[in-house]
């Protein structure tokens, strides 16, 4: 997938750019996290997701961005989780975290990070937030550095992207 081709979206607030956009930000410690739009979220998930890149009628509760000098580096969705035997007000499911070939170093696990503290101060009914992660590609480092733990006694379900049923994806349930 060619990384540059979101470079036309990635700029977040085009009015006020400065000069080159800032300079390259060299650590995730740089990068400022805030809440986006559904449309600039989609088109850079579009971009940089490496399994999952369009959304389709997914509807997020809010939506993330990690951006330096203007220009964004990650981006993430969360909604009401997908089973619909799990709490839905009260637990938040993380759709969708992308991020840029050209990010710093630990940017998912410091956003993960940021994005469970704001989660706790703009939705003081949530009570767990929940990923998926998808084993083929992932190791699940960025959980563990943001301190999430794996869901004790998960087993995924053989339907849809389990292994075993003509070519799904074995996933781990993480919480935090």
């Amino acid at each position: 997938m060619n990384g540059n081709r979101a470079d036309g979206d990635r700029v977040a607030h085009p009015l006020f750019q400065e000069g080159g956009g800032g300079s390259t930000p060299t650590s995730a410690l740089d990068l400022i996290f805030s809440t986006c739009g559904r449309d600039l979220f989609a088109k850079l998930n579009l971009a940089w997701h490496s399994r999952l890149p369009l959304i389709g009628a997914s509807h997020g509760r809010v939506y993330y961005i990690a951006e330096h000098g203007c220009t964004a580096y990650a981006v993430a969705m969360w909604s009401n989780p997908v089973a619909r035997l799990l709490p839905q007000r009260e637990w938040l499911e993380l759709r969708r975290l992308a991020v840029a070939f050209d990010a710093p170093r630990n940017t998912a696990s410091r956003m993960l990070g940021w994005m469970a503290r704001d989660i706790k101060r703009r939705f003081p009914d949530v009570v767990r937030l929940i990923s998926y992660q998808d084993c083929e590609v992932h190791t699940g480092g960025i959980y563990k550095a943001a301190g999430w733990m794996q869901a004790e006694g998960y087993v995924s379900r053989a339907r849809g992207w389990a292994k075993g049923d003509g070519g799904g994806r074995d996933r781990i349930g993480r919480t935090n």
